[in-house]
This record gives structure tokens, C-alpha cells and sequence, in this order.
């Protein structure tokens, strides 16, 4: 018996099959330990925080209890009129953030692509980019705003112009970090231009480009709620600026909380996006 058991060739695939499931129950059990310790650490610090204002270590002037922010919360969502109101403050945000982002980010891809394949054009621009880029972008919001005015074209204009830089790095560093031999199999196999750039140079820089995506959606963000303080009437930025000049602490703590979850929100929805795109990177 125990020599057949010896020479059983189903014996050690079994091995195999009771290691792969121990190793599929750990890595699940990693992941709910993950998710569960991404959930309980911002809790805890709002927890810990709520302690040092009620025990007075922290000045409640400055640093409000998170339960009078909530209360605050729920004022500025279902009680204030609606152009005052937080919905309507996000909506006009998050419009300026897509309209600015896609400005800037659609043609970086496009010049992206074209920069990692063509050495020449990467040359002519790269001396011009390296010029332009370490410039803050709020330095030049003045010009900005003397050019398109104080409506809503200025903020489109600085929110692509800080997208634009971010993106198009990383599409370009991406297509140019591309195996020469996926485009001279795609030469080989008679591709045209066009081709190369949709088929083999986009999807291949796609990692790159979404990182410089999550890059030029935080610069967004940045200099959405800067122009917002200074030119408009509406939106998350002008809530905290109206916050701070009439000294409503609360309230200005409200929209820093509305932007930072709309930061995690949109990351969510990236990575979801990216996993879609890119299953074999998802599964690495």
C-alpha cells in the first residue's frame, strides 16, 4: 500500500492543487486584511482626533470635532438654498476639473505618442518642455486671466495647461520605453503609421499614461480650487475662501474633506478603468 501510494502519480497533484489553494486562501485573506486596515485608519485618526478636541489638546476654533463638521455637512447638503448649497458647489467643480482635464489631456497623449516615436520631434521639444514645465502654473494664472478673462475659459486654460505637461511626459516615456522589436514586428507586418501609433505604441505606453493621468487629475484638482479662489463666484475653492473670510471654520473644512474624497472617489474609478484596460497588469 504504501509503495503504491509511493509511485500514485496523482499524489503530488494533489500536492500542487492543496498548495494552490492554500496560497489563494492567503492572498484573499490578505486583501479583506487590506481593505480592512484601509477603512479602520482613517476612522481611528478621525476617532483620535475627535478625543484631542473634546480633551481641549487641540483649539476647537481651528481644528473643529469631526462631529460638528458632519453637522456642518448636513447643513450646507439639505439645508442652505442651492446655489449655496454643497451638491452645487461640487457639480460646478467637477465640471471646470473634466472640461480643463480633457483639454489638456487629449492632445498630450497625441503629442505623447508622436514624441517616443519620432526622435526628431522628441528633440525639438524636449528643450522646450524642460523650458516650460518647472514653471508654477499659479505664477502665471494673472496671464491667464488677461487673456481669457475671469470666466470660466481662464479656468479651463490653467487647469489643461498643468494637465498638459504631466500627461504628456509620461506618454512620451512610455512610448519610448516600448521593445523596439513589437514595432518591427508591426513594420514587418506592413503597418501604417496610423497603425503603429493605435495599435502597438498606444497600448503598449498604457501603464505610463495612466499614471501620468492620476498626476494631471491631482494638478487638476490643485489648480482648480486656486483659480476658484481667486475668479469666481461658485465651486469647492470659492466655498473655502468664503469660509475663511467670514471665519467659518467648519464650513472650510467641509470642502477640504468634499476635495479630498472626491480624490479617493476618482482614483477608485481610474484604477477600475486601468484594471478594464489592462487585465494582465491587474493580475500581476
Amino acid at each position: 500500500m504504501s509503495q503504491r501510494a509511493a509511485i500514485n502519480p496523482s499524489a503530488p497533484l494533489s500536492r500542487v492543487r492543496a498548495g494552490v489553494g492554500e496560497g489563494g486562501r492567503a492572498a484573499r485573506s490578505r486583501e479583506v486584511l487590506e481593505r480592512a486596515a484601509a477603512l479602520l485608519a482613517p476612522l481611528g485618526l478621525l476617532l483620535f482626533w475627535e478625543l484631542l478636541v473634546r480633551s481641549a489638546v487641540l483649539d476647537a476654533r481651528f481644528f473643529p470635532a469631526p462631529s460638528s463638521i458632519v453637522g456642518t455637512f448636513y447643513t450646507l447638503v439639505f439645508v442652505v438654498p442651492w446655489q449655496n448649497a454643497l451638491p452645487n458647489h461640487l457639480l460646478v467643480s467637477l465640471s471646470r476639473a473634466a472640461v480643463g482635464f480633457l483639454l489638456g489631456a487629449i492632445p498630450a497623449i497625441a503629442l505623447g505618442v508622436v514624441m517616443g516615436l519620432v526622435p526628431l520631434v522628441r528633440a525639438a521639444l524636449q528643450p522646450i518642455i524642460g523650458a516650460l514645465f518647472p514653471i508654477p502654473k499659479v505664477a502665471i494664472l494673472p496671464l491667464v486671466m488677461l487673456i481669457f478673462g475671469l470666466g470660466e475659459q481662464s479656468k479651463w486654460a490653467i487647469i489643461a495647461i498643468g494637465v498638459f505637461f504631466q500627461v504628456l511626459i509620461a506618454t512620451a516615456a512610455g512610448v519610448a520605453n516600448i521593445e523596439r522589436i513589437y514595432l518591427d514586428v508591426g513594420r514587418n507586418f506592413g503597418a501604417s503609421r496610423l497603425e503603429t501609433y493605435w495599435t502597438i505604441a498606444l497600448p503598449g505606453a498604457l501603464p505610463l499614461i495612466f499614471a501620468g493621468i492620476r498626476l494631471g487629475w491631482g494638478v487638476a484638482l490643485l489648480l482648480l480650487v486656486t483659480a476658484e479662489m481667486v475668479s469666481s463666484k461658485s465651486g469647492l475653492g470659492y466655498l473655502i475662501w468664503q469660509s475663511w473670510q467670514t471665519f467659518s471654520v467648519e464650513e472650510m473644512y467641509v470642502g477640504l474633506v468634499t476635495i479630498a474624497a472626491l480624490g479617493i472617489v476618482s482614483f477608485w474609478l481610474l484604477d477600475a478603468i486601468e484594471s478594464w484596460l489592462l487585465p494582465w497588469k491587474a493580475r500581476r
